[in-house]
């Protein structure tokens, strides 16, 4: 891309000279410029235009119009190669062309031209070098580029490198781009628009003056050998990561918007005026310190064969994760760090040294170890990353020069904060730290126009020059009605004074003339206008009139504020003498007014904005016009265009500081009917605005933006205009533009008044109303910023953005952040609030502002961040012990909503970040930090903030005073803490921080945050706590509770933890557990010691009511202890609670059923007492009892399922328990019962008579019953009486159900059934009775010496005596129900045994076998197959058989008599099992069992086989049943004996077989395995006892042999 500069000087044109009034037009590359218009044959236009030019092979196309009433004519065109154009880098004589008519034509572009006309063009074209690099040095700098990024971190040392070899001085291509531009942001939470794109890699006059040679620049060595002695040593020393702070931001940049110039003025002004400026001090101050710190830029060089350098540098930017990662560790590690790192810039010696970057102590020995100061190093590297804009301005640069390779823009961004990183104090302002900083950043306290002196001492004059005549108290007019005699025009706003007479208003002093309603608006000074115009006209008299009345003006102003004045001497630290050479100087310049002032003006037009659409397309033709006093020059016309982009220069001399500059915005309308009223009228074109700017605000070189004005109230106007305008007034050397004077006036004095007189802290002016914001300063200071913005053309919305960037270098002062806060809500309003009659966007209007857009967004990015960092310390910045800080911090936050509204209403950017998030990530920030310096402090802490006694304080060594496994000390002081912090944050920061209720509640906050950071440690420790276990269990349980209460106090009702199982009781469940162990053995040894206790008291009642003892109480008071415990731990986890229910359940068990089993040892030695049996029994009831209650308290129904169900079975064991003692309790009364029944059967006895009692007799029976029962029932009542007394309702009722047993039974063992008197039989039962059980009742049984038979009388009285003692148990309610007497199985026993008595021999014995149907292996085993050669399968369920019987059984039944007869055939017997030393002569003996056989064969033996242990029979039998009965009544007992000669056979087994098994089948055949003896129940045994009984009944007593045989005993057993 090439620069070609074309200056259009004169021409000589042949003809009448009014017949030429000619323009010229330039093309190249589809852009046209042209120039003004003027008359006459020899026309002189002196006019530059400059264009970009990327293709060498088109041409310049210069044609010559003639400007005609309706169209314009061409007078003719040359044609100049781009390739025969030179390059030069200074203007030159220019070259005659001669116009030619037509144009020749090639692929449709122009390529030559021919016909030559008369008429000639003087042109100067050439082609400049971007930015006058000589080509060897463009090598050079190419090859050191490459040398850098080979070398990366090498030592090279850059510096000799440079001094061997000397480069000429003239001013660089080569910038380094500014290093932030993509990585801009580090920890900035969103990226401006001004920086999110890379840059072109060139630098084009599309943004005029980026070039360098408007400046002189010094030697770039001098500077560099500066600052290679000034950092060096400090950077070695820290070896800080201090690249980014000094790179040059390129023209091209887009950090500059559309233009290459960040608009002039900067909070904070350069020490070094810009004819000591450089771009190579920025780029040696870039490569010294790339060399001296470990990061390396990656650059690439490139060059083209014209020698022009272009260069694009880049920066690999870190990930942003990884970047956030590391930003995250190192700032929380950051918040610890005890570095403060020295680094403040310092006023430089030499203003000549370029910028000089000094620190404290260089010559001091290093202040940490290498290790201390790498961390360091590491923790500034993240810091300077936090602060995303640092690095992107040089303080040592004035900021109004153009932001190329040039001069870098350098302002109050320049450094890095490398403060020290303080811990963080807890709670109540622990004076751990000094107090912070107050600015942004260091380099934002070093406000660089501080240390300009030059630039001050301008300020200086032209302060005091605007307040001894200031403008606020000017000479008013003396305004008369006047009437114009010719066309005159208002001075104010331009227009005619219409109409025939009295057209407007004339000051009779200084003749001034104006309309009526623009009097007001007027601001010349009378005084000084008339004494101007006096002296022009040679009225010398007048003019010393005049002076004489301006110097008493301001001999009084003078006299009445000596305040201002002294002020501004302070203020610049001038000395008396200066002082009052300059008054006097002043004045004089005053005096001398405008007669001896001159200047020479150069604007160029550069662009507009938010244009007005007047034409009927819906846009406007603009085109500018600009006035200087009497000379007015126009622009080429921009179509249908409402930003329009001009860049067009015009040059005026001006020799009248009252004079003013108008510049008017028109749509130019190309039709007829507007050139016709152009000829007829002076204005055709429609008016878009205008801006009237007075000369005397013209200072140095200035690139301004200024609203578009109405002209009357008529006019529809928006949008704003940008001049670049330089001015250079004669006798004055150039000085900076009067914005950047004012900012540097501000910034001065708002240093003297802060940091000079009020030792750093900022004075907030008391001031009411709307305009209040506007009030920056106490009365003098403030009056003497509104005269200057006043004489100067300051806006007051640059004066409020300028007093902002002040303040953000001190916006931690006390009352500060509140001031900013409506500052910059009042910025807000200005520019986010734009009127319905304009069409600018707010960012639009922002982008105009002349304070700089780019800069203004960067202090706010940079005050954002500054403000996170600071309320991510907001305990440290903000103690909650000081109420105007609590309030500063309010302010804080309201300051940071501002922010994001002036992010989204005037930035118009898409979605910032939510002031509301940001505060919550700081405080998160800040809680972390909070956290993790009360853990590692805590005990210090906790000793100073709880501990009353010191001396504790020193018995920890360091080493015990953090978390220990020997130990849990820690954790309560760290609990203590953090519920502080909580509670600070809740009673103290919420409060304040309510901006937004619905998303930010600190407290809140502070509780999750401190939880979840606590719990993550308190889980560690806990695991480490369960491999050791060096603690009791009763102090993990007192933690356990702290932590719950922790939980449930701040923590349980937080959203994030609402309606969740918190982890904590996880931690804990293995310590619960083993205290629940530890519990169970406390419990039982509790228990040991309350039973002896009981047991010495001899188990006395608790009290009369309590019917049980004291140790019962004792236990449960223990175990209910016990569960308290774990039910306050309010375990909010099931399962866990489940786990410790079970657990305790088990402890309940074991310790109830050890009390159980104490007591049931030894009850039976207590059972001769008379109420001690039942009070132990009560005690088992009431653990029953006790043991439910318990069961309700741990949940019941909702308990556990494995809990619950070992609790259900423990009440069932001691359900079983208290029956076994009622039972042994009972069977005491066993041998005092016995006596009365035995007494009762002797009084039976003698009762005689028949079975069928007459009516008339029957009072005898009830008689008789009584006379019976007597001995019982006074046994009954003396005992029951006191039963009822002494045992609990439950007790009672088992009791009393013992004993109604026990009588049952002895009255049946005695009474219904006495004992057998036949030997076998009595044999017989005993066996049976030892199958059964019973052996207790048999023995009794057979004590007995006589027996008898009851009567059917003895048996009715009987009867009758039953239901009295029924009656008597009932008790009438009291007692057992009459259910459970009725259904009790003693009682029905009895009157079975009873009714048995009446029964004939035939029907007991059909009982028998219709009820024992398991007399033999319980009725199992017997196979059944169609015939006995069929061998079965072995029989299941038969244990250890004797032997087997196969038999084959016919069951035939007469079909006309009914009558059964039975065959059966006695197959063999198999496996017999029989020992004998002797002959073994094994035989069968067959028995049919059954009624109605009297009279019949009931018995058949087959033959014996001699030693035969599986002999062969196949002998066949006949049975005759008769037809009463069917096979069901009747059984064959088949018994195998060892035949035995002279003495009694030996039974070897016996089987049982059911006819009714076979009934079905009529014929089969059985295997019947054999058994020991014959098996029956009660009812078979009774039976039997009955039987016995018959003496002379043949078939009772061969049927009582039979069912009492049983197997011999072997030989050899």
């Amino acid at each position: 891309m090439s620069l070609l500069c074309v200056r259009v000087k004169k021409a000589k044109l042949q003809g009448p000279p009014d017949k030429f009034n000619t323009y010229v037009t330039l093309k190249v590359q589809n852009v046209k410029s042209t120039t003004v218009a003027v008359r006459g044959d020899q026309p002189c236009w002196e006019q530059d235009f400059m264009f970009e030019i990327s293709r060498l092979d088109l041409g310049l196309i210069v044609e010559v119009w003639n400007k005609g009433l309706i169209w314009d004519t061409l007078v003719g065109t040359v044609w100049i190669a781009l390739k025969a154009i030179h390059q030069s880098d200074e203007e030159g004589p220019g070259e005659w062309s001669t116009l030619e008519a037509e144009v020749v034509m090639k692929h449709d572009e122009i390529c030559g031209t021919k016909n030559p006309t008369p008429h000639k063009i003087l042109l100067d074209t050439r082609f400049e070098l971007p930015f006058d690099i000589p080509e060897e040095e463009a090598r050079y700098w190419t090859r050191k580029l490459e040398q850098i990024n080979s070398l990366g971190d090498d030592e090279y040392s850059f510096q000799e490198e440079v001094q061997k070899k000397p480069l000429p001085s003239a001013a660089s291509q080569c910038s380094f781009e500014d290093a932030d531009s993509t990585v801009d942001d580090r920890d900035s939470d969103y990226r401006s628009e001004t920086s999110n794109s890379i840059p072109p890699p060139y630098h084009t006059t599309a943004q005029p003056n980026a070039s360098v040679h408007q400046f002189t620049v010094p030697s770039r060595l001098q500077q560099q050998g500066v600052l290679r002695e000034s950092c060096a040593d400090s950077l070695q020393n820290y070896d800080l990561d201090y690249r980014d702070h000094v790179a040059v931001s390129p023209a091209g940049s887009s950090r500059y918007g559309s233009s290459c110039n960040v608009s002039q003025g900067s909070s904070h002004l350069s020490e070094l005026d810009h004819s000591h400026e450089s771009a190579h001090g920025s780029e040696q101050e870039e490569d010294h310190q790339e060399r001296e710190s470990n990061h390396s830029y990656h650059s690439s060089g490139s060059y083209q064969k014209d020698g022009q350098a272009w260069l694009k540098e880049q920066e690999e930017p870190r990930s942003k994760g990884e970047e956030e990662k590391v930003c995250e560790t190192e700032e929380k590690r950051a918040e610890h760090s005890a570095a403060k790192l020295p680094l403040e810039l310092e006023k430089p010696k030499d203003a000549d040294a370029g910028a000089q970057v000094s620190y404290h102590g260089d010559n001091e020995p290093p202040p940490f170890p290498p290790a201390r100061a790498r961390w360091i190093r590491a923790i500034s590297k993240v810091r300077l990353q936090l602060q995303e804009g640092q690095d992107e301005a040089d303080p040592s640069k004035p900021p109004w020069l153009k932001g190329g390779p040039a001069g870098g823009l350098y302002g109050i961004d320049s450094m890095p904060d490398l403060r020290k990183k303080k811990p963080i104090p807890l709670v109540s302002d622990l004076s751990l730290v000094q107090s912070r900083k107050a600015g942004i950043t260091s380099a934002m306290a070093t406000r660089t126009s501080l240390k300009d002196e030059e630039l001050k001492s301008h300020v200086y004059k032209k302060t005091l020059q605007a307040l001894i005549y200031p403008i606020s108290c000017t000479t008013p007019h003396n305004f008369e009605v006047w009437t114009a005699t010719t066309p005159t025009y208002c001075y104010e706003c331009e227009g005619l004074l219409w109409g025939i007479a009295r057209q407007g208003m004339r000051c009779g002093e200084c003749g001034v003339k104006c309309h009526e309603k623009c009097q007001d608006l007027l601001n010349a000074d009378c005084l000084q206008r008339a004494a101007e115009k006096s002296s022009k006209h040679g009225a010398e008299d007048r003019t010393q009139n005049f002076i004489m009345a301006m110097k008493d003006r301001m001999k009084i102003r003078e006299r009445n504020k000596p305040e201002i004045f002294d002020l501004i001497r302070d203020v610049f630290s001038e000395s008396k003498l200066t002082h009052a050479q300059q008054m006097k100087t002043v004045k004089q310049s005053v005096l001398d007014g405008t007669s001896k002032w001159s200047a020479k003006i150069t604007i160029t037009v550069v662009c507009a904005q938010g244009l007005q659409a007047k034409d009927k397309t819906g846009s406007s033709d603009p085109y500018v016009t600009v006035q200087v006093g009497k000379t007015k020059k126009r622009t080429k016309t921009i179509f249908g265009n409402l930003n329009p982009v001009w860049e067009e220069k015009f040059y005026f001399e001006c020799h009248n500081s009252s004079d003013r500059i108008k510049v008017r915005v028109w749509d130019e309308d190309d039709d007829i009917k507007s050139r016709v009223k152009q000829r007829l009228k002076r204005e055709s074109d429609d008016f878009l605005g205008q801006t009237i700017i007075e000369v005397r605000t013209l200072s140095g070189e200035m690139d301004v933006w200024y609203n578009l004005e109405k002209r009357t109230d008529k006019s529809a106007v928006s949008g704003a205009i940008r001049l670049q305008i330089s001015v250079e007034i004669k006798g004055e050397e150039k000085v900076a533009p009067y914005h950047i004077q004012y900012t540097c006036l501000h910034e001065n004095l708002f240093h003297h008044l802060t940091d000079v007189q009020g030792n750093g802290v900022v004075k907030i002016p008391d001031a009411k109303g709307d305009d209040a914001w506007k009030v920056y300063f106490d009365e003098t200071a403030q009056e003497i910023v509104d005269e200057f913005a006043m004489r100067y053309g300051i806006e007051s919305i640059y004066q409020a953005m300028t007093h902002f960037a002040c303040l953000s270098s001190k916006y931690m002062c006390p009352g500060v952040p509140a001031v900013m806060s409506t500052l910059l809500a009042n910025i807000n309003a200005y520019y986010a609030h734009t009127t319905a009659s304009t069409n600018v966007s707010a960012s639009d209007r922002f982008a105009a502002s002349n304070f700089g857009k780019e800069r203004f967004v960067k202090l706010l990015d940079q005050l954002h961040n500054s403000l996170r960092i600071d309320l991510s310390m907001y305990r440290n910045n903000f103690p909650a012990s000081s109420r105007e800080r609590l309030q500063d911090l309010k302010s804080t936050v309201d300051l940071l909503t501002s922010i994001t509204f002036f992010r989204m209403k005037v930035q118009e950017l898409q979605s910032p970040p939510r002031a509301s998030q940001v505060v919550k990530d700081c405080v998160k920030a800040c809680l972390n930090s909070t956290y993790e310096y009360i853990f590692n402090n805590c005990h210090e802490l906790y000793s100073r903030e709880y501990q009353t006694d010191l001396n504790k304080n020193q018995d920890l060594p360091p080493e015990e005073q953090g978390p220990s496994i020997r130990n849990l000390d820690f954790w309560p002081k760290l609990i203590t803490l953090i519920v502080s912090i909580i509670e600070e944050d809740k009673n103290s920061y919420t409060p304040v921080l309510n901006q937004f209720p619905q998303e930010l509640a600190v407290g809140k906050i502070s509780a999750e945050v401190m939880w979840s950071l606590f719990a993550q440690d308190m889980k560690y420790a806990m695991e480490e706590h369960e491999k050791h276990r060096l603690c009791k269990s009763a102090d993990y349980m007192n933690l356990h509770f702290k932590v719950k209460w922790l939980y449930n106090e701040y923590v349980r009702d937080l959203p994030a933890f609402k309606g969740k199982v918190p982890e904590y009781p996880a931690w804990f469940e293995q310590f619960v557990m083993q205290w629940l162990d530890e519990n169970e053995d406390v419990s039982l040894e509790f228990l040991h010691g309350a039973l002896e206790r009981d047991k010495k008291d001899g188990f006395q009642q608790t009290s009369e009511h309590a019917l049980f003892s004291c140790s019962v109480v004792d236990v449960f008071t223990q175990l209910n202890q016990s569960f308290e415990i774990i039910k306050k731990l309010e375990c909010p986890d099931p399962v866990i609670v489940a786990h410790y229910n079970r657990r305790f359940a088990k402890t309940i068990g074991k310790v109830l059923m050890q009390y159980a089993d104490i007591l049931s040892k030894s009850f039976q030695s207590y059972c001769s007492k008379e109420k001690l049996p039942c009070i132990l029994m009560n005690n088992i009831q009431q653990l029953r009892v006790q043991l439910e209650k318990m069961f309700e308290a741990m949940g019941g129904k909702e308990l556990d399922a494995e809990a619950s169900d070992h609790l259900k079975e423990l009440q069932v064991k001691l359900n079983n328990v208290l029956d076994e003692l009622s039972a042994v309790f009972g069977n005491s009364f066993q041998t005092r019962i016995d006596e009365c029944v035995k007494q009762m059967s002797d009084i039976l006895c003698q009762v005689k008579g028949t079975g069928n009692v007459a009516a008339n007799a029957r009072n005898t029976v009830a008689q008789d019953a009584d006379n019976v029962l007597r001995p019982l029932m006074d046994f009954l009542d003396g005992n029951l009486t006191l039963f009822a007394t002494v045992c609990e309702k439950t007790v009672l009722k088992r009791v009393l159900k013992e004993l109604w047993r026990v009588v049952m039974n002895t009255m049946e063992k005695l009474i219904v059934l006495p004992p057998l008197t036949d030997h076998t039989g009595t044999q017989l039962i005993f066996s049976a009775a030892k199958e059964l059980g019973h052996l207790s009742k048999l023995k009794d049984h057979m004590v007995r010496e006589e027996t008898r038979s009851l009567t059917p009388k003895q048996c009715a009285v009987l009867d009758l005596a039953l239901d009295t003692i029924k009656q008597y148990f009932h008790a009438g309610g009291n007692g057992l129900k009459k259910t459970f007497l009725e259904k009790s199985p003693d009682l029905q026993s009895l009157r079975y045994a009873l009714s048995l008595y009446t029964q004939t021999t035939d029907t007991l014995i059909k009982t028998f076998v219709q009820t024992q149907t398991a007399q033999v292996h319980d009725g199992k085993g017997i196979r059944f197959t169609a015939n006995e050669d069929v061998l079965p399968d072995k029989g299941s369920g038969v244990d250890d058989p004797v032997g087997e019987v196969s038999i084959q059984i016919d069951l035939y039944t007469h079909p006309g008599t009914g009558e059964h007869k039975v065959t059966v055939k006695v197959v063999a017997a198999n496996d017999l099992k029989w020992q004998t030393s002797g002959m073994f002569r094994p035989f069968v003996e067959i028995t049919m069992i059954g009624p109605h056989q009297s009279d019949k064969k009931r018995k058949f033996t087959t033959k014996s086989k001699s030693n035969n242990w599986a002999p062969k029979y196949n002998e066949t039998f006949h049975f005759i049943l008769g037809n009463e009965d069917g096979p069901d009544a009747y059984e064959l007992q088949v018994c195998v004996k060892d035949y035995c000669f002279a003495r009694e056979d030996r039974v070897l087994g016996i089987a049982v077989m059911q006819l009714r098994d076979i009934a079905d089948k009529g014929s089969c055949a059985c295997w019947c395995p054999l058994g020991r003896r014959i098996h029956m129940d009660e009812t078979g045994l009774t039976v039997l006892r009955i039987l016995s009984q018959r003496t002379n009944d043949e078939v009772a007593r061969e049927f009582v042999k039979l069912k009492s045989e049983s197997r011999s005993t072997e030989e050899g057993t």
